[in-house]
């Protein structure tokens, strides 16, 4: 099964346990995030949406927030030594898709345990007496 959602001005083909790098996204790594805008979803039955799928919705978990490389934008003219150099770098969110979700379902999985770091030993447990 998958999706063809639509975030950040922009659409997505999408799978269960897709990784996908969209526009930043509120939340920090292992919040659930639900993805609204479905235009399609596919199948063994597909449904197109005008302009969105009623009932249809895509669950997703966060893996990160980062920032892309930086791009360089550069503008030498030939006289009077004129140069312009600006530097920038566009922030992401890093999504792992977790379930596409039809008929008005809420999502049913939630943040990973595994992925969340475990609380470590104070120092009074781990020092030798």
């Amino acid at each position: 099964m998958f999706a063809v959602i639509k975030t950040g001005g922009k659409q997505y083909r999408v799978v269960a346990d897709d990784l996908l790098q969209v526009d930043t996204v509120e939340g920090e790594a292992g919040d659930l995030v639900t993805f609204g805008e479905v235009l399609v979803v596919g199948g063994d039955e597909t449904l197109l949406g005008v302009p969105t799928v009623a009932g249809a919705s895509v669950a997703g978990e966060i893996v990160r927030q980062g920032r892309g490389p930086k791009v360089i934008a550069f503008k030498k003219r030939r006289r009077k030594n004129s140069r312009r150099k600006r530097g920038y770098r566009h922030d992401f969110t890093l999504v792992r898709i977790t379930e596409i979700l039809t008929d008005g379902k809420a999502p049913s999985r939630t943040a990973r345990a595994a992925e969340q770091p475990a609380s470590e030993p104070s120092a009074a447990e781990s020092s030798p007496a």
